[in-house]
């Protein structure tokens, strides 16, 4: 087994989440497909409440907005026409989150009301968070070394506890010392790692991220922290020159803790 040492001053693991604690495959297989399957269903339960309402009208207004785009699907506003009114209106939802979806668009709008839904969802048990089967033992072992754990993922701070709050491995939040979301800066950007460590409270050398994708590796790196990029099934591949050039991990148990030697 390969076996990366990790560098004495470093006292904060910083795990990306997509590729690298949790597969790919869960989130394009299960988390995207069930909001198109379920988006409809949703909508109609929920409809009355005034956070489905705001969802909505944060969609219409992203709709007019895109009115200039091929294929763009607007939302009538809803009339008084009874039932039948109403059903034209989730269904132009439907439509506008499912064409959005298809272009895999980031929209403020759509990443708001697929938030709500997957709380739904996984507060309900019809979801369960997966990871790989290295991921907590290998975070409890840093912890009882003595490390820091924290998330840094595009996906919100909502959607992260979510996620390891509702897992096959149970609620495991207990295991992370904070999350970070974009709210703090773009992941390709060198400035968010410096705010992340100065939110921490400790220098950016101190820190160790783990992640699947070179640019952010890259970020990271500039900003003065350590790296390993982590190669796991079903992740884009690297070019020979990444592969020589980055520390690579296949699991976590390849990092050896001197600390805890």
């Amino acid at each position: 087994m390969v076996v990366l040492s990790v560098p004495a001053e470093v006292t904060v693991i910083l795990l990306d989440i997509e590729g690298t604690t949790t597969p790919i495959a869960f989130v394009k297989d299960i988390l995207f497909p069930y909001i198109k399957e379920n988006v409809k269903e949703y909508l109609q339960t929920h409809w009355e409440e005034e956070e489905c309402q705001e969802d909505v009208s944060l969609l219409r207004k992203q709709a007019e907005e895109d009115s200039h785009l091929d294929g763009a699907v607007p939302i009538p506003a809803a009339s008084e026409n009874g039932a039948d009114d109403l059903q034209r209106v989730i269904q132009a939802v439907v439509d506008n989150v499912c064409w959005q979806m298809s272009l895999d668009r980031k929209t403020t709008a759509l990443k708001q009301l697929q938030g709500h839904m997957w709380r739904a969802a996984f507060t309900a048990g019809r979801v369960k968070a997966e990871f790989f089967e290295d991921v907590v033992p290998a975070v409890r072992k840093w912890r009882e070394a003595g490390m820091k754990v924290y998330i840094y993922s595009s996906g919100s701070v909502e959607a992260q506890k979510l996620l390891f709050g509702h897992s096959t491995e149970g609620d495991i939040l207990e295991l992370f010392d904070g999350h970070f979301d974009t709210k703090i800066g773009h992941k390709v950007e060198s400035e968010s790692y410096r705010k992340i460590a100065n939110s921490i409270g400790c220098s950016t050398n101190n820190i160790l991220f783990l992640t699947d994708v070179t640019l952010e590796a890259s970020a990271a790196e500039e900003a003065d922290v350590h790296v390993a990029v982590v190669v796991r099934p079903g992740n884009a591949g690297l070019t020979d020159d990444e592969k020589t050039y980055y520390s690579l991990i296949t699991s976590f148990s390849e990092l050896y803790l001197p600390s805890s030697a």
